[in-house]
């Protein structure tokens, strides 16, 4: 068995994460390990809009919807680049604009 993939994240990611209710953060916590292990997470989908590559988590509990955006196609790390809670519907042009400029940012910080 290979070593587990580390999670990198980016901007305020990690702090937005631990700001979700404890139930959601743990449910997140099980998705990601199991990106760690090279498997899917149970609820998700592509994120194509933001970047290649990019996938969503999808998470719900009794305190609401809640979305991590992620890129796991690096062979260094699984980088997690938005942690937000759903309002609405559709994900709002806010969430989305952060996930984009954070995939930029670490595509330019990956390039030599």
């Amino acid at each position: 068995m290979s070593a587990p993939k580390p999670i990198a994240f980016c901007g305020s990611a990690l702090d937005d994460l631990r700001a979700f209710p404890v139930a959601a953060r743990r449910e997140a916590g099980h998705q990601l390990d199991q990106l760690q292990q090279g498997r899917l997470p149970d609820d998700w989908k592509p994120m194509t809009t933001i970047g290649s590559g990019v996938q969503e988590i999808r998470i719900r509990d009794a305190s609401g919807a809640f979305r991590l955006l992620y890129v796991a196609k690096f062979p260094e790390a699984v980088y997690v680049l938005h942690c937000f809670q759903k309002k609405t519907q559709k994900t709002s042009q806010a969430d989305l604009n952060v996930a984009e400029q954070r995939y930029r940012d670490l595509i330019q910080e990956r390039t030599p």
